[in-house]
């Protein structure tokens, strides 16, 4: 994740091989979690082909999760964390229908105070939005969030426009077509 989240896809895609193959295919929350990473990882590196294939297998992998593993901590892998993935690879790949079923269930598992987790999801729709070709709506998303929602950028507090969320942020916007500077 940490390459991904860097702006160094092709090493992330590499270590999320290598976690793939040590992970193993039985439906473990690391086996799903390597795969969604190799996903968002092949998809930016334009490689659809092996993104597609990296998410078919982690939604095969997560169908068979046992509901004990699926709840939302560090140590398993939940339904909420999954789309997540699938929103950013399917983003990223244009296929804007399914990054949307992402993006709404993923919203929905989210708690309200998860500024992170909404943000980037918003960023995301955006995104669409501008493959879609309303590029004025994907700029009005990315500073303003949905219609009728509050300020998903510039309301955030200074810690969550800081750090290890502006590197994997800032591709995010730029793929929404928007000049908004995400260093503030």
């Amino acid at each position: 994740m940490v390459p991904l989240n860097y702006g160094a896809p092709k090493a992330a895609a590499g270590l999320a091989e290598r976690a793939r193959h040590v992970a193993g295919h039985r439906p473990t929350a690391a086996a799903i979690l390597a795969a969604a990473v190799a996903a968002r990882a092949y998809a930016l590196n334009h490689q659809s082909e092996q993104a597609r294939d990296a998410l078919e297998a982690a939604d095969a992998l997560m169908d068979q999760l046992p509901e004990s593993e699926r709840s939302e901590t560090w140590l398993t892998y939940g339904e909420q964390k999954h789309h997540v993935h699938l929103s950013h690879a399917f983003t990223t790949l244009g296929d804007t229908r399914l990054a949307h079923v992402s993006q709404e269930r993923a919203l929905e598992l989210s708690a309200p105070t998860s500024t992170m987790t909404r943000t980037l999801l918003n960023i995301d729709a955006a995104t669409c939005s501008h493959h879609d070709g309303d590029t004025e709506q994907a700029c009005h998303r990315t500073v303003t969030g949905p219609p009728g929602g509050q300020s998903r950028w510039e309301a955030r507090p200074e810690g969550v426009r800081r750090g290890l969320f502006v590197p994997d942020a800032r591709p995010r916007s730029s793929a929404a077509g928007c000049g908004v500077d995400l260093r503030s």
